[in-house]
């Protein structure tokens, strides 16, 4: 299918109209004179809805390059739709620290990998048992922990992410990728032992319809996340809420919502795929989307959300992770009653962050 086709597909026809009703109401509001906190909810909510069809429409211009390309399906699933589904994490983080903003960068990035590797997992896993791989947690499991150490350790030691320490953070995420790139075939002899592995026959898109999905996905979520910076923060201001709260639930569940929809699509036919595609973001996540964002600008912890971020989301953060790989690693399956004790997980992580705002906990 080409350019005539790709008019009439769907996820661009909600894409536009969530474009043009985030435009709409800006402009009638402006040209009313109301504002309103009815009116700002309305626009965040509009443009985490663009954000997740955006990098919806961006996916999947990508994965027919990609699969035109003949890479194996784990390469995929671990580098175009990694960074794919966390675009959002990207385009919120990057402008973010453009607004200086660093509280809402870094809450919102922990989040995003707080929210996949417990509730969104415990979802998927809940929806259907998984048995896991040994290479995809030996290889890709322990970069994700290590991923999340060390953005831990570069934020600790002095409380700001510097650019020298994001320069670091983005080259080690392009050495994984080139080091996944060039051991593609090995990689793919290991697909090819697991029989329900769902090949790559190429693409039902042409390369022209392909690379406008790019653009065009790439364009839209870079016009939402500054939409949802913006009004995410004309939002906690006039609910007096933190910025980090803000960054580390409504943000980071938002903007990981591409993650659960395709692992949840992906469970359905591959035992790996689902496992992969989350793991994948959350190596995108603390390495790509913080480090491009503190190369715009370093990302400092505020006085204001220094004990939110340090002594709730980074542990919690921290043991989602460990507790997500040890599940694995046992007997490399992942059983239901371990997803819902993932989803668990992070209700007793809300149930902390309202107890801190409510002062009945204090540090």
């Amino acid at each position: 299918m080409g350019i005539p086709q790709l008019i009439h597909f769907q996820t661009l026809v909600t894409t536009g109209s969530l474009f043009l009703a985030i435009v709409a109401i800006r402009f009638l509001s402006r040209e009313m004179g109301y504002d309103s906190l009815l009116i700002t909810f309305v626009i965040v909510c509009l443009a985490l809805g663009l954000l997740i069809y955006s990098a919806d429409f961006f996916i999947e211009g990508a994965k027919g390059l990609a699969r035109r390309g003949g890479l194996p399906e784990v390469v995929i699933g671990l580098t175009v739709v990694s960074i794919g589904t966390s675009l959002p994490e990207i385009m919120v983080t990057t402008a973010s620290a453009a607004d200086g903003l660093g509280d809402l960068a870094i809450s919102g990035i922990l989040g995003s990998v707080l929210v996949q590797i417990t509730l969104i997992m415990g979802i998927v896993v809940v929806n259907k048992g998984l048995k896991i791989r040994e290479s995809w947690l030996k290889r890709d499991g322990l970069i994700m922990l290590l991923a999340v150490l060390i953005l831990t350790f570069f934020l600790l030691t002095d409380l700001t992410l510097e650019r020298w320490e994001s320069g670091i953070l983005v080259m080690l995420y392009v050495a994984y990728i080139t080091w996944l790139l060039m051991h593609r075939k090995v990689i793919q002899l290991e697909e090819d032992e697991n029989k329900e592995e769902v090949g790559v026959h190429g693409s039902r898109w042409t390369n022209a319809a392909n690379v406008n999905m790019v653009i065009f996905g790439l364009a839209f979520a870079v016009f939402a996340a500054d939409q949802l910076v913006k009004y995410a923060e004309l939002l906690a201001l006039d609910l007096n809420v933190p910025h980090a709260i803000i960054g580390v639930t409504a943000s980071g569940i938002g903007t990981s919502l591409p993650e659960l929809t395709i692992a949840l699509m992906a469970a359905k036919r591959s035992q790996g795929v689902a496992i992969g595609t989350l793991i994948g973001s959350n190596i995108t996540d603390p390495l790509l989307s913080i480090g491009v964002a503190g190369l715009v600008r370093p990302l400092a912890i505020q006085e204001a959300g220094f004990e939110l971020i340090v002594y709730i989301i980074i542990p919690f953060t921290i043991l989602g992770c460990m507790m997500a790989l040890i599940m694995m690693r046992t007997s490399y399956e992942f059983k239901k009653w371990e997803g819902y004790t993932l989803i668990l997980v992070y209700i007793l992580f809300l149930v902390t962050l309202e107890a801190y705002n409510r002062s009945w906990i204090t540090f």
